[in-house]
């Protein structure tokens, strides 16, 4: 492929245990031929990596994180800008957004702005980032200060965290987005006159990663204390994930119903929640895996029962979209209880293939909870139904093909 479609790829971070969805896109568009660079705002900071990590072959390239940290790098990018005729036309955008967001996190997309767009790596000639929050803003300044198109993926937290203002000039400059809920494209297709250039792309799972389990799941159904029902979650200990309302209704189990709950994944909150656990007399009960690679994660949705997530929309607004573990989880044949909130209800039909209820109802949570956990019967049903909805309608392929189909299109217009 010619360098004159190179993509410089802009992340918050790279590489990130938790963002599983975004390597695999990565990698699909280089295994259909694309080739990247990645620009990432923050370096690691997750101990382990994940297998398709080691896959993707782009570079990738660091920005500041915090200008403070590289003065002269950020000082050498402004005097190789301020010739620019591009610098003058962004400074105006900048100068509106800080007028309207007085924060010096807005200094600080500029500045990385700056950086990329001075150094500029890999001859790209080609934006696109992941996220329409800080990531976008980022690109969306280099841009214009170094004339090259840009495009974006929108997720969830940066959809519902930003302001309406923000996203709709975003929504105006971008060539177009894709977001990975319905509810989420409804959102951003009010924001925009352009419509068109808003489009509904599922992440969708590498099935090859998660193949089908030919074994079976257990029958246990909580009556015995020696072999309990093993309820999983995995996910960041973080305010939208709703573990403090899974905690709860844990603790609303009856006492003759016997099962254990395992957490897989780090975050800040790790340590409250844990308090909390101890605090409702379920220490014994509960165990904190941390964050693993998907090989592991893997494991544990075979050896399981249930796979409980407690979704819920923060104080802040931030929120999920579709979780990419509810559909490993149910690739795995996994019976999965959730929230009706966000894109969960996209994957799970109550009662069909998955049972869903209210959001911060800890009650309505450890009904559900209790119904699978004493029903293998319902658990083979429900997950036997989940699997064949994730392999029919969530392959990951599709979505890659609709990313470089919009990719495609530009190109062959471009002049």
């Amino acid at each position: 492929m010619s360098s004159n479609r190179k993509i410089a790829v802009v992340l918050k971070g790279y590489p990130r245990l938790s963002e599983t969805f975004i390597a695999q896109e990565l990698l699909g568009l280089e295994k259909a031929g694309h080739e990247l660079v990645l620009v990432a705002l923050r370096r690691p900071t997750d101990a382990k990596r994940h297998p398709v990590h080691d896959e993707i072959r782009a570079s990738v390239y660091y920005l500041p994180e915090y200008l403070h940290d590289e003065p002269l790098r950020v000082f050498r990018a402004l005097l190789k800008s301020t010739p620019k005729a591009g610098f003058w036309r962004a400074l105006g955008p900048f100068l509106r957004d800080l007028w309207r967001d007085r924060t010096r996190n807005r200094f600080r997309r500029f500045g990385q702005a700056l950086v990329l767009a001075a150094e500029w790596p890999g001859d790209a000639s080609w934006l696109h980032a992941h996220f329409i929050h800080t990531p976008a803003s980022v690109t969306d300044y280099a841009s214009i200060i170094a004339g090259i198109p840009w495009t974006c993926s929108a997720h969830a937290k940066d959809i519902w965290t930003s302001a309406d203002w923000e996203l709709s000039e975003k929504l105006g400059r971008a060539r177009w987005t894709v977001t990975c809920t319905r509810n989420g494209f409804e959102h951003l297709q009010s924001l925009t006159a352009e419509k068109s250039r808003v489009h509904l792309s599922y992440h969708g799972l590498d099935l090859d990663r998660f193949p089908v389990f030919e074994g079976d799941h257990s029958r246990r159904d909580g009556s015995d204390p020696g072999d309990p029902v093993h309820i999983v979650s995995v996910g960041r200990a973080v305010a939208k994930k709703g573990y403090d309302i899974l905690l709860k209704a844990l603790s609303l189990l009856p006492a003759d119903l016997n099962w254990r709950f395992e957490h897989i994944g780090a975050g800040d909150l790790t340590g409250e929640l844990q308090t909390l656990a101890d605090e409702l007399g379920l220490a014994g009960r509960v165990s904190w895996n941390g964050a693993l690679d998907q090989k592991d994660v893997l494991v544990h949705y075979r050896r399981s029962d249930i796979f409980a997530l407690a979704c819920r929309i923060a104080n802040n607004g931030d929120r999920d979209g579709l979780p990419n573990v509810l559909v490993e989880a149910s690739s795995q044949r996994l019976a999965c209880v959730s929230t009706s909130v966000s894109g969960v209800p996209e994957l799970l039909d109550d009662g069909r293939n998955g049972l869903l209820v209210p959001a911060e109802d800890p009650r309505a949570f450890a009904l559900a909870l209790e119904r699978l956990a004493r029903d293998p019967d319902l658990r083979r049903r429900l997950g036997g139904a989940a699997e064949e909805r994730v392999r029919a309608e969530f392959d990951h392929h599709s979505s890659v093909r609709q990313l470089i189909g919009l990719f495609e299109s530009e190109w062959r217009n471009a002049p």
